[in-house]
């Protein structure tokens, strides 16, 4: 937890393949502690095409059934389905708007959110941002994209820094 808090969270993404990453293991979170996910985060590059999105969107219900059977993720059939329509409902976005980097970035005007915070129970779980983008990617198709969700989802990619004041790590972005 430690090396993903000091090497990655926070950190601007702005690689697609990345972005859908993170996307992915957010919605797998949910209702499952962080450090499971982090456990199983190869197991998730391996299964899902290194995130790959364009493979993960031609998968399969033979490639669903295999997945289910996979101890290296959550083996959750509404959470696997969901990685392979976001794969899908991101393709869509790339095309319309070049980019999924693009799409994502403009919640926060194409550039991190510093706030400033004293400790810990001063992050919030969801923000006006998280919020108006879990409504649009409900509309383009996305599922597991709740505002608590997305608001992870922000934090780890850099969107928002949440770092908390004296974190060495704060200073970035």
């Amino acid at each position: 937890m430690v090396a993903y808090h000091d090497r990655e969270w926070g950190r601007p993404v702005h690689d697609d393949r990345i972005l859908f990453e993170f996307l992915t293991l957010e919605g797998a979170q949910a209702g499952l502690s962080w450090s499971t996910i982090l456990r199983k985060r190869e197991g998730y590059r391996r299964a899902f095409a290194s995130f790959d999105p364009a493979k993960v969107a031609r998968f399969d219900k033979a490639r669903i059934r295999r997945l289910l059977e996979d101890d290296g993720i959550v083996r959750n059939r509404l959470k696997i389905e969901s990685t392979i329509s976001n794969a899908r409902a991101l393709l869509r976005t790339q095309k319309e708007f070049g980019s999924f980097d693009r799409y994502i970035w403009q919640f926060v005007g194409g550039k991190p959110l510093r706030r400033s915070r004293r400790t810990l129970r001063d992050i919030p779980a969801t923000a006006p941002e998280s919020d108006a983008m879990s409504e649009d990617l409900k509309k383009r198709g996305f599922r597991f994209v709740g505002s608590t969700i997305c608001y992870a989802f922000m934090q780890a990619c850099g969107l928002v820094n949440d770092h908390v004041a004296g974190c060495s790590a704060g200073g970035r972005g």
